[in-house]
């Protein structure tokens, strides 16, 4: 059985570009710390992917700070501010802010200090008024233009496997003139914003990948994706049954679809199509594990009941339609056996 991997909001599979620029970091011996040749080969590296990324962001060099990941560059953005968000922020987002901030039904959120671009877990877009304090850019970079220097966000974090780029290194970009106070410290690496040597092999694979994202982006990639994802909800709406298609009709994601079959529970789902050899998710990827109601769709005012049925299939590049169509048939088939068993 050939698996379908359909989760790619949780993570994305290596670029070869990323690959290949990380075997190459392999071979680079030295500190990018030390002052000799081999420790500015090191430093090189990380120089080159700075600016790749920097590009990307469009931003300047020295407004990149290469953290563990979104989650750490989060902490060292937010710990001890005490701004305000909404429910729907990702965990990683939310342990830092007073998440007292109201959600739309249609999953859009007004006044918000902190807020996301793209929803994790929905896809849903935000837009992000000038002088929101932090956003979390994570889910969206690279499946939608996203640039910090328009995105009116003093702050936004994001990682490299969400793009095709390794797992364990991402970035927190400061808008020019704003600074951060180190939760690390210890050396004076990052413009003494972040203690600790860089990880020099996962920065050149989130370099590698931001820049083939940024292609892929500007080709037009997505939205051949885009259209493949509306050809999923398009097959089950009309199969008759009863769905609920979250954020339909609002501006998401183009490979996101977040799918509700009253009734049959998230987590059964995710099983049921596992051993069918799909892999999707019941709700962002950090919260797995957890059996309960998604605080996301909660917010957004569903019951706890639909909210505990919701999955999310998300697409990627190399997805095709013929893997889309088999997912269709095969999720369906399971739904009628599911609604002749409850009936």
């Amino acid at each position: 059985m050939t698996r379908v991997y359909l989760d790619h909001n949780a993570t994305t599979p290596l670029r070869p570009e990323a690959r290949e620029a990380m075997l190459a970091a392999m071979n680079v011996v030295g500190n990018p710390s030390s002052v000799h040749s081999e420790g500015r080969a090191a430093l090189g590296v990380v120089q080159k992917a700075r600016r790749q990324i920097a590009q990307a962001f469009g931003v300047g060099e020295n407004d990149i700070v290469f953290t563990s990941g979104a989650t750490e560059a989060a902490a060292l953005a937010l710990a001890g501010q005490g701004f305000h968000a909404s429910d729907i922020e990702h965990d990683a987002v939310g342990a830092w802010t007073v998440n007292d901030v109201p959600v739309g039904a249609n999953g859009q959120v007004a006044g918000a200090e902190v807020l996301q671009l793209a929803n994790p877990e929905t896809g849903i877009l935000q837009t992000i008024p000038d002088g929101t304090k932090f956003c979390d850019m994570t889910q969206a970079f690279g499946k939608i233009p996203a640039s910090f220097s328009w995105s009116g966000a003093v702050m936004a974090c994001a990682s490299a496997h969400k793009l095709g780029g390794p797992k364990g290194v991402g970035c927190l970009i400061l808008q020019r003139g704003t600074d951060v106070a180190a939760q690390l410290r210890g050396g004076g690496q990052e413009l003494g914003r972040r203690a600790g040597t860089e990880n020099v092999i996962g920065i050149a694979g989130f370099g590698a990948a931001a820049e083939a994202a940024t292609r892929d982006l500007d080709s037009g990639k997505w939205a051949k994706v885009e259209k493949l994802r509306n050809i999923l909800e398009n097959t089950l709406e009309e199969s008759g049954k009863p769905i609920i298609f979250v954020g339909k009709g609002v501006n998401r994601l183009p490979n996101t679809s977040c799918l509700i079959a009253p009734g049959w529970r998230g987590e059964t789902q995710v099983m049921a199509m596992d051993l069918a050899g799909f892999a999707i998710s019941a709700g962002s990827a950090c919260s797995s594990g957890k059996v309960k109601a998604s605080r996301v769709l909660r917010a957004m005012g569903f019951e706890d009941e639909e909210a505990s049925c919701a999955i999310r299939v998300s697409l990627g590049l190399d997805t095709t339609e013929d893997e889309i169509m088999r997912f269709a048939d095969t999720w369906l088939d399971a739904y009628r056996r599911y609604l002749a068993r409850a009936a």
